[in-house]
């Protein structure tokens, strides 16, 4: 598991042993974000700034890629 884009790109995550978490792939996080900044709606200058929520949070992976893409908060539950 890595940050896959932003300021802590290419940084690794730890992951608890065992099948308790699954963390969200890399690749399925890169194309969240991908859809997310090439919406007619969205963009990056939007997503700059964000407050993000990553509601299932056993790595805290796709709140982490969020504040490396520039959110400016992320809450973990």
């Amino acid at each position: 598991m890595r940050i896959v884009a932003g300021t802590c790109r290419g940084r690794a995550l730890r992951v608890p042993h065992g099948d308790i978490t699954r963390p969200t792939a890399d690749r399925v996080r890169q194309a969240l974000f991908d859809k997310l900044w090439h919406a007619p709606w969205g963009g990056r200058a939007r997503f700059g700034g964000a407050n993000v929520l990553d509601l299932f949070a056993g790595t805290g992976a796709l709140g982490l890629e969020a504040l490396s893409r520039g959110a400016a908060r992320a809450s973990f539950v």
